[in-house]
């Protein structure tokens, strides 16, 4: 399917009303958009949750309790489903959306800390940082983000100043780990390049990181702990973006 489905056809999908054809062409939107297709499988798990619920008893029909009308104030919550997606992904460690399993949702997270560091910040780069079709919880002012990021965290840094390199402030997102809430603060410049900076409390057993850096393919995410928070800033790996954050950093930490 090449066109983009409408809410009818995506709830007609989750209600198994499509015929083949056209099941494939929502399944195959699907396959190339995950945001979408993370928030039609909670849909899926809600319907399935609604059905178990309702097993067995004769009831009035109710329009409140429709699936369709259900699933449509779930869709105005949408950017509220990218968070929990992003949070899902940070707390598997992995980057692919679309070979999630329903076991996976509930599996428990293991006990250290598995790959390299600050993986999640990447990740939450490449969701949000990267792309300019998701609106961000809180849009960047005159003044900045710095009293959004003082009021959702105890004590922590201040932002750099990247606006010597052309870099602004643009917006910012509130995530979430296993260890507590986490923030990504989005800077971008003229040309539409993002920097993102980014805050998480310590993984587990509290493991606070050393400065470092590390890439994974386009992009190098640069990294240390302050003040009881891990911290990363995530640009494309290049020579003149790095640049931009390492002399940021080096006026703020």
């Amino acid at each position: 399917m090449n066109t983009h489905p409408s809410e009818d056809d995506l709830h007609a999908y989750v209600d198994g009303l499509l015929d083949g054809e056209r099941r494939a062409g929502i399944e195959a939107w699907l396959a190339h958009h995950p945001e979408r297709a993370v928030e039609v499988r909670a849909w899926q798990q809600d319907a399935q949750q609604l059905r178990a619920s309702l097993a067995g008893a004769a009831l009035t029909p109710n329009p409140a309790l429709d699936p369709a009308r259900l699933r449509a104030g779930l869709a105005r919550r949408r950017s509220r489903r990218y968070a929990m997606a992003a949070a899902l992904l940070l707390g598997l460690g992995a980057g692919g959306l679309g070979g999630w399993q329903a076991r996976e949702w509930t599996r428990p997270a293991p006990v250290a800390m598995a790959g390299p560091p600050m993986g999640d910040a990447i990740a939450a780069h490449r969701l949000f940082a990267a792309r300019h079709d998701l609106q961000p919880d809180r849009v960047a002012d005159d003044d900045g983000l710095q009293d959004w990021l003082d009021a959702n965290f105890s004590a922590p840094m201040r932002l750099p100043d990247l606006r010597a390199s052309g870099f602004r402030q643009t917006g910012a997102r509130l995530l979430a780990t296993e260890q507590g809430a986490a923030a990504l603060v989005v800077y971008e410049n003229a040309a539409g390049a993002a920097i993102s900076f980014y805050i998480r409390p310590p993984g587990p057993q509290r493991h606070l990181l050393p400065r470092g850096d590390r890439r994974d393919g386009e992009l190098l995410a640069q990294y240390w702990s302050r003040g009881g928070y891990n911290y990363a800033m995530v640009s494309r790996s290049d020579a003149d973006s790095t640049d931009v954050v390492k002399r940021a950093l080096a006026d703020s930490i």
